[in-house]
């Protein structure tokens, strides 16, 4: 799974991709200092269950921190796109294509107001924050709509001859975006065409059905950045006018600090908490005083820097996403060489249980005779959807 960071030029997307994954891309106040995807990995926080078996666990691809299980998650920092970007405008479709993979989307925009279209700074409350939601759904509309539309009328009329299904003729042309056949019914559901006769339909009719597959198939959740240059009031009423897109108010400015300054061993900070310690305030100086001054300030104001929330959110909520636990020993819940919950994996809520086998290893889905609840030792079918935080042993044909 990948999450795309999406936004327009100077809105802190790069500063907000450096505070999840501590990569030092480059930042500066001016327009298209990211001239390329960046890509590195994040994670998510979940309680882990090692506690229920004594713990402490040995995880191998998600760290454990007193507790608290870090799932990893892959990130695209793409280039800021402007209005335009599906005509090429800013090289809109080198870095629309980059998104093609993505299974969501996590959007910045300068809850401030202070940047426009183009990424120019501005004078705080120049710009509409809400629009800019707006403008990012129709771009991502009209791309997705123009790869649907590239002859379609001449495939269309192929499939109605030989009576195949709509859905078929869909799969073809989205191949490469990661939109699945699942998305694609659920989206066919909410768009009222012709299925019989897709040769008809008419160029909105196609472009409501690639609204529908982008919100089926990519969700978005709006980080409203720079929130310590607004108020909260002014944050509520911009989430209210975006809904049903979900929003947090963020300040990844401030969430860099404090990451980089627990890594200098500076302060005592976990990320998406709302307080941090100084670790010797001697070692500070006046300016590094003034700065984690601010940004307390901008905690009690906020509760947290909104960084690590907004991207949970969009994980968990936007991308239904559950964690499950893969391990060999049912009894105790290790692996072949007695490390307790080594592993955690991030699915889609109601995975099965031969898909999760597939999930780890091919050979395991293939060769899938049944899973095990590690925690009821109940044998579960290969279509037994997995709830989220289960312990499981996949058994195999021999």
């Amino acid at each position: 799974m990948e999450v795309g960071v999406v936004g327009k030029p100077n809105v802190g997307k790069s500063t907000l991709f450096n505070a999840l994954t501590l990569l030092d891309v480059p930042v500066a106040p001016y327009p298209f200092t990211t001239l390329k995807p960046n890509r590195g990995v994040a994670a998510v926080r979940v309680l882990c269950p090692h506690a229920e078996r004594g713990g402490p666990c040995t995880p191998g691809n998600a760290k454990c921190v007193d507790g608290v299980r870090w799932v990893p998650v892959s990130l695209i920092d793409v280039p800021g796109l402007v209005p335009g970007a599906h005509e090429g405008k800013g090289l809109g479709h080198e870095f629309l294509d980059e998104l093609r993979g993505a299974s969501g989307f996590l959007q910045i925009v300068d809850g401030a107001g202070a940047t426009a279209p183009d990424g120019v700074p501005a004078t705080p409350g120049s710009f509409d924050p809400a629009e800019e939601v707006a403008w990012l759904d129709e771009e991502l509309v009209a791309w997705v709509t123009e790869i649907l539309s590239r002859d379609f009328v001449r495939l269309s009329k192929s499939i109605e001859l030989v009576g195949g299904p709509v859905e078929e003729l869909l799969q073809s042309r989205l191949t490469g975006l990661s939109i699945t056949p699942g998305h694609i019914a659920a989206a066919l559901r909410e768009t009222p065409v012709d299925r019989a006769h897709p040769a008809r339909w008419t160029d909105a009719e196609r472009r409501e059905l690639a609204r529908a597959l982008l919100r089926t198939s990519k969700p978005r959740w709006v980080a409203w950045n720079k929130a310590d240059r607004t108020t909260p009031e002014k944050v509520a009423e911009l989430s209210e006018r975006i809904a049903p897109i979900g929003s947090t108010p963020t300040s990844a400015e401030a969430e860099l600090t404090l990451r980089k300054a627990q890594r200098a061993d500076l302060v005592r900070y976990v990320p998406g908490a709302g307080s941090f310690e100084l670790v010797d305030a001697d070692r500070l100086n006046a300016g590094q005083r003034r700065a984690l001054d601010e940004i307390r300030t901008i905690l009690k104001t906020w509760g947290s820097t909104g960084v690590q929330a907004a991207f949970e959110r969009l994980v968990f909520d936007g991308l239904h996403q559950i964690v499950v636990y893969p391990v060999e020993d049912e009894q105790k819940w290790t692996d072949s060489k007695g490390r307790l919950l080594p592993d955690a994996f991030l699915v889609p809520v109601g995975t099965p249980a031969r898909a999760f086998a597939y999930r780890i290893h091919t050979d395991l889905g293939e060769n899938f005779l049944k899973a095990v609840d590690a925690r009821t030792h109940r044998a579960l079918a290969a279509e037994h959807p997995l709830e989220s935080g289960a312990v499981v042993r996949i058994v195999t044909r021999r």
